[in-house]
C-alpha cells in the first residue's frame, strides 16, 4: 500500500441457505449505496434458496452478472427496479477455507449474516467453520468486530434459542428478520427494507431505508 492510500476494509455479507433473499439484497444495496466496500460470502445452500425465490442460478465463475442481476430486483420479483454498482463488491468461495476473511489479519469493519438459517446459528454458535461462513463468522467474533445475525425462521425451538444466546453472550447482535409495520409500508419492498434497515442499524450504517418512529401516533400513514 502507497503512502496516503487508505486500506481497505469491508463488510462482510454472508448469506445462508434460509429463505429471504431479498433480505440479503436490499442489505447489499444499502452498504454500497452507502459508499461501503463489500466481501461476499454465499453459501451453497442459499445457491438452491436463490434459485428457488428468484430463478437466477448464482454461479462463482460468474458471480458478478449472476449478483447484478438480483441486486436490481425488487422484492416482488421485478427485474431492473434498482441500479447497482459493484465495483466495491469481492466474492468469496463458500468452499474457500483459505480466503482473507478466514484470517483474523484480513482488515474487515465486521459481518452481517442475512438471511440466518438455523444450521448457520448452529454452526456459529458452535464454533464448527465448516465453510468460509461460519470460519469468517468465528474470526469476526474472535477479534471483537461486530456480527450481525439475521435469523429467519419459525417457529424457533429451545436448541436454536440456545445457540441465540451463546451468539448474543459472544458479543454478536441477534435481528430476527421481523418486519415492522409502524413505518408505514405500503408494499412488500417496504417490509422488506424495514428489516434490512434494522440489520443495518445494529452494524451502525447509515441508511435511509424505513421512516423512523418519531414518537407520534398515526406518523405512520401514508402522505
Amino acid at each position: 500500500m502507497n503512502a496516503g492510500e487508505t486500506q481497505r476494509a469491508p463488510w462482510i455479507v454472508g448469506v445462508s441457505g434460509a429463505s429471504g433473499t431479498p433480505y440479503a439484497a436490499a442489505v447489499l444495496r444499502a452498504l454500497l449505496d452507502a459508499g461501503e466496500s463489500v466481501d461476499l460470502v454465499v453459501s451453497r445452500a442459499s445457491r438452491l434458496t436463490l434459485l428457488d425465490e428468484t430463478g437466477i442460478s448464482f454461479r462463482d465463475a460468474h458471480w458478478r452478472d449472476d449478483l447484478r442481476e438480483w441486486l436490481s430486483r425488487g422484492a416482488d420479483g421485478k427485474p431492473d427496479t434498482f441500479d447497482v454498482d459493484l465495483t466495491s463488491v469481492w466474492h468469496w468461495g463458500a468452499g474457500d477455507l483459505a480466503a482473507g476473511p478466514s484470517s483474523g489479519s484480513y482488515p474487515s469493519k465486521g459481518m452481517l449474516i442475512v438471511p440466518a438459517s438455523t444450521a448457520c446459528v448452529a454452526g456459529v454458535a458452535l464454533g464448527l467453520s465448516k465453510d468460509l461462513l461460519q470460519r469468517a463468522a468465528s474470526v469476526v467474533l474472535k477479534e471483537r468486530r461486530p456480527l450481525v445475525v439475521a435469523v429467519r425462521e419459525t417457529p424457533l425451538n429451545g436448541q436454536t434459542l440456545r445457540h441465540l444466546v451463546t451468539l448474543d453472550d459472544a458479543g454478536a447482535s441477534v435481528v430476527p428478520a421481523s418486519p415492522g409495520f409502524y413505518a408505514g409500508a405500503t408494499h412488500i419492498q417496504d417490509l422488506v427494507d424495514f428489516v434490512a434497515g434494522r440489520v443495518l442499524d445494529a452494524a451502525g450504517v447509515r441508511h435511509r431505508l424505513y421512516r423512523r418512529w418519531k414518537g407520534e401516533l398515526g406518523g405512520s400513514r401514508p402522505e
